[in-house]
């Protein structure tokens, strides 16, 4: 799943570390997450969509499609 945790986190002017603090993760969490390396639990993402005031999928960029779709 790709991500755009990193532009939203520059966008703002912080670190990762600061990121992390203000999350109450480690910085090697919010990396791992920005290289798609781990994707985050589903509340740690809804914290990241809140903390950043805007909507988990315009965070997360999920390509899947229902095998209805996938066949048009």
């Amino acid at each position: 799943m790709e991500n755009r945790l990193k532009t939203y986190r520059e966008g703002v002017g912080w670190s990762q570390g600061e990121l992390a603090r203000r999350l109450g993760v480690s910085r090697q969490t919010i990396n791992a997450v920005e290289t798609n390396k781990y994707d985050p639990s589903l509340p740690l993402a809804l914290r990241m969509a809140k903390l950043f005031a805007c909507q988990v999928p315009d965070l997360f960029i999920d390509h899947w499609e229902t095998e209805e779709n996938s066949n048009d």
